[in-house]
């Protein structure tokens, strides 16, 4: 062989190691980027009902927009692991090995008391989908607690210097507060090794839960709840894991709601943190951004979520990880269901899993011809088509694929739907045109809070009746309203020119009782007078409550009345003034024995109208019905067949009630505004749908002797209007 084919030869294999460790670094790489945090596991449980104490899983690629697995069923049985029957406040650990996860649990069922729990579950994995557990009960574990009533939200963190995973969670002793301690478990997670000790000692002896230590600059962050004399998160510093914890006495939560359950997680590849918390009677969660645990900033704005959780944690994952769980627990429903596309009206998207078919319902003025539902797509999920579609030619196929389950699908369709009018939940709705600014405005109560619990008043203003600028709050009960602070309900509002200026008088339900407050503005701000305008029961009324003002100035005469009353309807001439009524001039004027409250009063062609709504918020056949009189104060009339709005079972139009009425200016035009069940999750949500309601308008018409044509409740809306 001569000294060319050599060189040859050698060049050759020096091409193929070339080519062979080239590959090895690719393949090594791509593996290491497979390995790294790019994507988020949500672990939570959803509620107090039993079904709802259990492990949930929901998956995230940005930290802020989070979709539910397996339906929002759980991943775990509850029955299963633990000892009640029932898991809640689930808080999961990545190991010091990477590759081993732990969880742990509040094995509990709340029907049977918050002070019926004494065990915890302990959790181990190796890939996130297959779970051992172990029960340990602490009163019978260790000895001491023959008076403990409760074990709450244990966490898990590893001690570095110990070399073992520190739980830790929040125990109350007969009379004592609840206090956070601290045990270590075993090697194999299936035990507590050390018996528990204190590990926060509270300067005030005040009552501790939901703990949650974050480490960042050689200091150990303890979030916790407080209760008692005001409570919400603070946190408590140390420079060692179990000692020495310095309270820093201030609240770090951003809302005035009440909440609990904070946990905290790191963005990938970045120096931010994420302080999250459970406003739990709002049923949703606040996110807040810090660099540095001190300082938080709301960005509720950012985040998104196709489900209601409760107490839980976020764990940072890598994309094989993810893949692995959108492969058991995703499917073709899921992925519909996530459309993101900020001209879709999220709360109304309706999916048919059983003929495969979407409605994507958007707001006015979208580009249908050239449209983006903007799925949400996961490591292992391939849509196609994707991106912009021309849905004004009708429904598009749009195929689903995800690893390992056969492809789905789904005929969708994009219909410009104008109901419901309020992004959110809203109810109550009493609207207005103001001569002064020449626009409609909205004044709901605000919803979404369990049992009606709401605090605060937000306006809303319109040009045409269909777009719609949230204009904030216009009054707050906590801050701004000294006689009653709570349930927020049903408000009213009447626009006055005295001498010669535009004044706001609105009246509005806090603490079951009517109060007033004034404004220069349509959109305040809004000072209270002071003191409640109706703070009991008329005389001779013995049932019921004092809510739902509505205010009517008869154009006749241009005087006012007030009128008020669940299970009863009466009604005031307003003083001068407009924040005091004639207390001797109070007159029942109840309609009939199925009147239940929300009266609303409205002047044409000679006729005083009526209206009111019958059965209750939280009933499917909350409808309203008229009558009418030839004076404000009565006696009503009611024509036969005076029902003239009720749900629509086709359409999946429930719970239609509580209306308000406008007259287009100058015009013989008039809407009527009223609240339903949001659509099409309320009819499954039983009585908390009586309180995640959504506001809607259609159009209210007349037959040619006066009477109301019966209101068919649409998806549609109407169209903007020209005034």
């Amino acid at each position: 062989m001569n000294r060319p084919t050599i060189r040859k030869h050698a060049n050759i294999i020096f091409s193929l190691f070339f080519c062979f460790f080239s590959f090895q670094s690719f393949a090594q790489k791509a593996a290491s980027n497979t390995d790294k945090n790019s994507g988020y596991l949500f672990v939570y449980f959803t509620g107090n009902d039993k079904k709802e104490e259990a492990v949930h899983y929901a998956i995230s690629k940005n930290g802020y927009s989070f979709n539910a697995l397996n339906n929002d069923e759980a991943i775990i049985s509850s029955e299963k692991i633990s000892s009640t029957g029932g898991v809640r406040d689930p808080h999961i650990l990545r190991g010091d090995d990477g590759k081993t996860f732990y969880m742990v649990v509040t094995d509990m069922v709340s029907a049977k008391g918050w002070d019926s729990n004494r065990a915890m579950v302990l959790l181990k994995s190796t890939d996130l989908i297959n779970w051992t557990s172990s029960v340990i009960n602490i009163q019978n574990r260790f000895p001491n607690n023959e008076n403990l009533l409760r074990v709450w939200a244990p966490q898990t963190i590893y001690d570095s210097k110990q070399k073992k995973y520190m739980v830790y969670w929040s125990m109350k002793h007969g009379k004592d507060p609840d206090k956070i301690y601290y045990a270590y478990a075993n090697a194999d997670f299936t035990d507590l090794e050390t018996e528990p000790k204190q590990l926060f000692f509270s300067p005030t002896n005040g009552s501790c839960i939901d703990g949650d230590i974050i480490y960042q600059n050689g200091k150990y962050n303890l979030f916790f709840k407080t209760e008692g004399n005001g409570n919400g998160i603070k946190k408590a510093v140390s420079s060692e894991l179990t000692k020495g914890y310095v309270l820093q006495d201030r609240y770090l939560q951003q809302t005035t709601e009440a909440v609990e359950g904070a946990g905290v997680f790191k963005l990938n590849n970045s120096d931010d943190y994420i302080l999250m918390y459970d406003v739990y009677m709002k049923g949703k969660y606040q996110f807040t951004k810090s660099k540095d645990l001190e300082t938080f900033k709301v960005v509720d704005n950012e985040v998104t979520m196709d489900f209601h959780p409760r107490h839980g944690t976020v764990l940072p994952i890598t994309g094989s990880e993810m893949e692995s769980l959108v492969a058991k627990w995703y499917n073709a429903k899921s992925v519909f269901k996530s459309a993101q596309s900020t001209f879709i009206k999220k709360n109304n998207i309706v999916v048919d899993s059983v003929n495969k078919k979407l409605f994507l319902p958007v707001n006015c003025g979208t580009n249908l011809k050239s449209f983006d539902p903007e799925f949400a797509t996961y490591p292992g999920i391939a849509i196609s088509p994707k991106g912009k579609l021309d849905f004004t030619k009708g429904t598009q196929k749009i195929t689903v694929e995800i690893t390992g389950q056969p492809s789905v699908v789904y005929e969708v369709s994009a219909v410009v739907n104008n109901n419901p009018v309020l992004t959110g939940f809203y109810a109550d709705p009493e609207i207005l045109y103001a001569q002064k600014t020449k626009k409609y405005y909205l004044y709901p109560t605000s919803d979404g809070f369990t049992n009606w619990s709401g605090t605060y008043f937000k306006t809303f203003s319109s040009p045409d009746l269909v777009n719609w600028k949230d204009e904030g709050v216009i009054l707050d009960l906590v801050k701004d309203v000294s006689w009653g602070k709570r349930n927020a309900w049903a408000p009213t509002i009447t626009e006055q020119k005295i001498n010669g200026a535009y004044k706001y008088f609105y009246y509005f339900t806090a603490a079951q009782k009517v109060g007033v407050a004034v404004a220069d503005n349509p959109i305040g701000p809004f000072k209270d007078t002071g003191k409640a305008l109706i703070a009991s029961k008329p005389a001779g009324i013995k049932g019921g409550q004092e809510i739902d003002p509505d205010v009517f100035t008869d154009p006749n005469t241009n005087k006012s009345y007030l009128y008020w009353g669940n299970g009863y309807m009466a009604v005031a001439p307003l003083n001068a003034d407009m924040i005091s009524i004639d207390t001797n001039a109070i007159k029942i004027i109840t309609p009939n024995k199925d009147f239940r409250e929300g009266t609303e009063v409205f002047y044409r062609n000679g006729k005083y109208y009526f209206l009111w709504s019958e059965d209750d918020t939280r009933s499917e056949n909350y409808r309203v019905r008229y009558g009418y009189s030839d004076s404000p104060t009565g006696k009503i009339t009611m024509p036969d067949n005076n029902l003239i709005l009720a749900k629509d079972v086709d359409n999946g139009i429930y719970g239609t009630g509580h209306n308000s009425v406008i007259q287009v200016p100058g015009k013989d035009e008039w809407y009527m505004i009223y609240h339903r069940f949001t659509r099409p999750n309320g009819i499954k949500m039983g009585s908390a749908a009586g309180f995640n309601r959504e506001v809607c308008i259609d159009k209210l018409e007349f037959n040619a002797d006066g009477s109301i044509k019966k209101i068919i409740p649409t998806l549609t809306g109407i169209t903007p209007i020209n005034k």
